[in-house]
């Protein structure tokens, strides 16, 4: 399933959204689900309303859940990069670093 959203806020919501649907399909109040995920309410709830969580509060409250695979995405990595085999063959290095260059005005 691919979806474009345009903002931040949009995904967001989308996925406060999951979260909240999959907690009451689970018959969970939103105290207990807190408890255990280690979070506070007040951090499920704004969760839950799309109004931004940190990082932390997502991959507790997706485990306590027991959708720990909705985290697989943040840290897949292809078997083979495209852009690692073309520097290869190129006989370029990796880059160690980021590029010190200006940006130009585009």
């Amino acid at each position: 399933m691919n979806r474009t959203y345009r903002t931040t806020e949009e995904i967001e919501k989308s996925f406060g959204a999951q979260v909240k649907a999959l907690r009451l399909e689970q018959d969970v109040d939103q105290v207990t689900l807190a408890e255990r995920a280690a979070v506070s309410v007040s951090a499920l709830k704004a969760l839950e309303a799309g109004r931004g969580s940190s990082l932390r509060t997502v991959v507790r409250v997706a485990r306590a859940l027991g959708r720990a695979d909705w985290l697989d995405t943040f840290y897949e990595q292809p078997s083979v990069s495209p852009l690692a085999l073309a520097r290869e063959r190129e006989g370029l290095r990796k880059p160690q670093r980021a590029s010190s260059r200006k940006a130009s005005g585009r």
